[in-house]
């Protein structure tokens, strides 16, 4: 849904949003969760001591690692799942299919377990043995095809989608364009970084894979409190800083390094998202506060975390002392300890420098 027609259904959701507690997503007893289904979202909100201190601002992070599969994209896998089953597409005992390269797919696999679902997923043959062997952990049914892009047939996603159509009782969740994913984070990631911050907030800054996380916490803040400033933050090597500043799909210099975020276009989910201003934030700057998050926070993350926290600065610096900047930690380190934790591999990619001495003793040969 995009466009007019999703603006006047969004403020609909809205007003039905502001009571999320109540709803049956959330048992009303607050230390006690309902099964894997009840650690999705109640995440916390972390002060960053360093980096609050010296921009003179708040700057905290939604912990995403602590939802029950480990990582932020809990939240959509549920709401994928939950809107297929609402709208009778998804039955007891049927199948769940996604193309993903990480974190949605181990999401949705921790759910089907939950739920009671068969989960197959298709996956670039690139991606690491690491995510492959997790995934089959799971109980998922994992498919590794080439690597092509996503105007090609053959891409993995659509390759997703036709095995999905092929079968009885079971559907491609589509975690790009089913604004299911976008709608997860209107219904709780928002209204929870509203309350948790008693409405101090004064900007959000995420990085984009499939776009859900900015455009839902956008959404829900801004039908809060208009002011509040919604910031793109993009990888180098995607094209959604330049479509923002300049209105073109055209790439930044360079590829990045981190997983999961970053496009090559504009998604469904992140279609008509009230975004105020972007950024570029190269790897660099994501690797410098991926390591300064371990050995000066205690945070053990992923790259997409450091991008997101070198964002936050970026704003805090923009916006000056005396504001709130909310953004969130993605998930774990472990599930990128191969790549990014190797001295060999950030060597290779230039940005073993930037990684002060001090803190390079986290790294393996």
């Amino acid at each position: 849904m995009a466009g007019a027609g999703w603006k006047v259904w969004r403020k609909l959701r809205i007003i039905k949003s502001v009571t999320f507690q109540s709803s049956r997503f959330y048992s009303s007893d607050w230390n006690i969760r309902h099964g894997l289904v009840g650690m999705v979202g109640r995440t916390p909100l972390v002060r960053l001591n360093k980096v609050s201190d010296e921009t003179g601002c708040e700057i905290l992070a939604k912990a995403e690692f602590a939802n029950g599969g480990g990582s932020v994209k809990d939240r959509a896998a549920y709401f994928l799942i939950r809107e297929a089953q609402k709208s009778g597409e998804l039955k007891p005992g049927g199948t769940v299919v996604e193309g993903t390269a990480g974190n949605t797919g181990i999401g949705l696999a921790h759910l089907c377990l939950a739920m009671g679902y068969k989960c197959v997923i298709y996956m670039p043959n690139t991606q690491s043995h690491e995510k492959i062997e997790l995934l089959q952990t799971l109980g998922a049914d994992v498919r590794p095809v080439p690597a092509v892009a996503w105007s090609d047939p053959n891409n993995y996603n659509h390759q997703a989608k036709r095995f999905a159509e092929s079968l009885d009782n079971a559907v491609w969740t589509n975690q790009f364009d089913n604004t299911a994913n976008r709608l997860a984070h209107i219904e709780t990631t928002g209204p929870e970084i509203w309350q948790q911050t008693d409405g101090k907030v004064s900007a959000v800054t995420f990085g984009t894979g499939t776009g859900g996380t900015l455009a839902g916490v956008g959404t829900y803040l801004k039908e809060k409190n208009k002011d509040i400033q919604v910031v793109l933050a993009d990888p180098q090597g995607s094209v959604l800083y330049n479509w923002f500043k300049h209105g073109k799909l055209e790439r930044s210099e360079g590829n990045s390094i981190t997983e999961g975020i970053g496009q090559g276009r504009v998604t469904s989910n992140l279609e008509g998202a009230p975004i105020d201003d972007a950024m570029c934030i190269t790897d660099k700057e994501a690797v410098e506060y991926t390591f300064r998050l371990l050995h000066e926070e205690g945070f053990f993350v992923g790259a997409s975390s450091g991008l997101n926290v070198a964002a936050a600065v970026r704003v805090a610096k923009s916006m000056g002392p005396g504001h709130t900047i909310v953004t969130a930690l993605c998930d774990t380190g472990q599930r990128y300890y191969a790549k990014l934790f190797s001295r060999k591999f950030l060597d290779d990619k230039g940005v073993l420098q930037y990684i002060p001495e001090p803190y390079r003793i986290s790294l393996h040969d």
